[in-house]
């Protein structure tokens, strides 16, 4: 086994894998505090805090999966292995980013919705 290669896989895995987690999350929760100021009928104390909680939970969700799937199952004998393989590894590590980022906007439009609901049982109730 050429471990040089091996290193120089995970050398190139890991701040990619790191880097594009940072860059959705980043993206996700910086446009994710309009959705938190409406759910939380614009109060901004806690729709910030809560918007900064689900990012950590994204993070360590994110960078804990790249770092679960580091292990190369096969051996890196050349460059060639090496770049076909971190392709596949990225790739699959980027479709799941994706998923998780759907599914954080399918969140955050379902609290919206119920936020919505909510104030609407409200302001029946009161008239």
């Amino acid at each position: 086994m050429n471990h040089s290669i091996t290193l120089q896989a995970y050398s190139i895995y890991l701040p990619v894998s790191i880097l594009l987690t940072l860059y959705v999350a980043h993206h996700l929760f910086k446009n994710g505090r309009i959705f938190m100021l409406d759910i939380f009928n614009g109060r901004e104390e806690i729709a910030f805090a809560t918007n900064r909680l689900f990012q950590v939970g994204f993070y360590l969700l994110n960078i804990g999966f790249a770092l679960m799937i580091l292990q190369f199952s096969v051996e890196l004998s050349n460059r060639q292995i090496m770049i076909e393989k971190l392709s596949y590894k990225l790739g699959g590590f980027s479709i799941y980013l994706g998923i998780m980022l759907f599914l954080n906007l399918y969140l955050f439009f379902r609290g919206k919705r119920k936020a919505k609901e909510a104030r609407n049982v409200h302001i029946n109730l009161n008239a």
